[in-house]
């Protein structure tokens, strides 16, 4: 069966087509990094690593893009509380989503550009779209023409006529439309655009701040559309193959980038749009802004990043997923079968009681029938659901053969084995091969060593408490203290 995907562009199941037979170009939008990744965005990222590994176990060459938005108003938000200015904001942020990241296994994309590092494309890029016509200079910011572009609102079907504004109040005088928007902003954040964003205990910022650039039109930042056109172009090209992002980037982000990138081209953008479905609690989108998020972290600290995973892999991606008390406990009695039936089946192949000539063709077929199962669900728009139940019906297959006789079919169960490591480990990235989730235990162990080291301070005892540090740092955890406790990083 070949891939199918559901493209957000035509609304259809599409067969998956690449522009060259051997390679992928695959760009993900990434986070703006003004707060700590929570589940909605693991949840992108996992899947996203998901199809990164399915098209390659294909055997396709995948470029896969993912950037870092460091410029943005909520980031200068968190000036003084993350960082003393926006740079060292999301200098601070990216480090601890690298680490979610890294957390859930996930695959490292070929580079994570920042918007920061590439201000010259980006300047070269409105440069392009003012010289064919498809923007204008107002007052030293720059505005995209959407009425010069005759596909604009395709991919979110909508009119432009017909559009709300787009942008802050302050820039619809500057525009010639209401829909038009930003590709370069004179100045600095205004503090006001600012404070909208900052916590209500932090003192308001009082005076313009963020990073600013020189361009032809004033000194400024980038509009937040043009960044990831530039990026992907940058690093891709100017016709990529997939472009992934959550739903709610489809108007404006992606209908812009698409417009934006096709002007100044003349190229198709992006054959495919697949969009992550959102991730709900108590029927509200999990959301920063909503403050009804759970951090990847603390997820990942309490239940491990094996049942986290399964737990974003538990629904397709085009789907919307729900977080509440029941769907965790699916994930984590999924994870805990698929992990012990897989012990159960190295340690009997690993075991005396495993024979040549023993034959069970019930399981053998089992094992077929999974791969059949698993592959046809990956080629269905990466159905990681349905790849999921495959690989459960193939443990159960192996329980039966465990439970039923004292004599073991080896080849079976060999066969049984890679298919869970190359599938469940190669393509869903669940840690089968890593024995014991380990997540939990070593920052349980991390703990209790630095409670240990802390008590040894209080008592006086600080050369103790160094050596404990030190024979930490050795193992590969940085210890540093602050005024709220010793904190880690493995």
């Amino acid at each position: 069966m070949t891939l199918h995907v559901t493209n957000s562009l035509s609304g259809e199941r599409e067969a998956f087509e690449p522009r060259d037979p051997d390679s992928v170009l695959l760009y993900y939008c990434g986070l703006t990094v003004y707060d700590p990744p929570h589940l909605g965005h693991g949840r992108a990222w996992v899947h996203v690593d998901t199809m990164h590994r399915w098209l390659e176990h294909l055997g396709y060459d995948v470029s896969h893009v993912e950037n870092f938005t460091d410029v943005n108003e909520k980031i200068v938000s968190k000036i003084g509380i993350d960082g003393a200015d926006e740079d060292a904001v999301a200098r601070h942020h990216i480090q601890g989503t690298i680490e979610d990241m890294r957390s859930l296994n996930c695959l490292r994309a070929d580079v994570y550009p920042r918007v920061s590092e590439h201000v010259p494309e980006i300047i070269d890029l409105v440069g392009s779209l003012i010289d064919r016509g498809h923007a204008y200079e107002s007052n030293g910011s720059v505005y995209f023409d959407v009425t010069s572009f005759e596909a604009y609102g395709d991919l979110s079907n909508q009119d432009p006529a017909e559009m709300e504004a787009q942008g802050a109040d302050d820039e619809r005088a500057e525009k010639r439309h209401p829909a038009d928007f930003a590709l370069w902003k004179a100045g600095a954040v205004a503090p006001e655009d600012a404070n909208q964003h900052r916590p209500e205990d932090a003192e308001p910022l009082t005076d313009p701040a963020g990073q600013t650039w020189e361009s032809p039109w004033s000194e400024g930042r980038p509009g937040w559309h043009v960044e990831c056109s530039a990026m992907s172009m940058a690093h891709l090209d100017d016709s990529i193959d997939i472009h992934v992002g959550g739903q709610d980037l489809v108007f404006p982000h992606h209908e812009n980038e698409i417009a934006q990138s096709e002007a100044a081209t003349g190229e198709q953008f992006a054959r495919y749009w697949l969009h992550v479905g959102l991730l709900e609690t108590e029927g509200e989108k999990m959301s920063s802004s909503l403050g009804n998020y759970w951090t990847v972290r603390d997820a990942v600290d309490e239940l491990g990043g094996n049942v986290v995973r399964t737990f974003l892999l538990s629904t397709s991606y085009s789907n919307r997923a729900t977080l509440s008390d029941e769907t965790l406990a699916e994930a984590r009695e999924r994870w805990d079968r698929l992990q012990r039936g897989y012990e159960r089946a190295v340690a009997t192949a690993d075991s005396a009681d495993a024979y040549t000539k023993v034959v069970d063709d019930d399981l053998r077929d089992a094992v077929d029938e999974s791969r059949k199962s698993f592959t046809d669900a990956m080629n269905d728009d990466f159905n990681t659901r349905r790849a999921l139940s495959a690989l459960l019906e193939l443990v159960s297959a192996v329980n039966r053969h465990l439970d039923d006789r004292d004599r073991y079919d080896y080849r079976g169960l060999r066969r049984a084995i890679e298919t869970l490591e190359e599938f469940g480990g190669g393509v869903l990235g669940l840690g089968l091969a890593d024995g014991e989730d380990g997540s939990d235990l070593a920052g349980d162990l991390v703990e209790l060593v630095l409670d240990v080291r802390e008590r040894e301070r209080a008592a006086g005892n600080y050369e103790r408490a160094d050596e404990l540090r030190d024979e930490l740092e050795a193992l590969g955890v940085e210890v540093q203290d602050t005024d709220d406790g010793p904190s880690y990083r493995l």
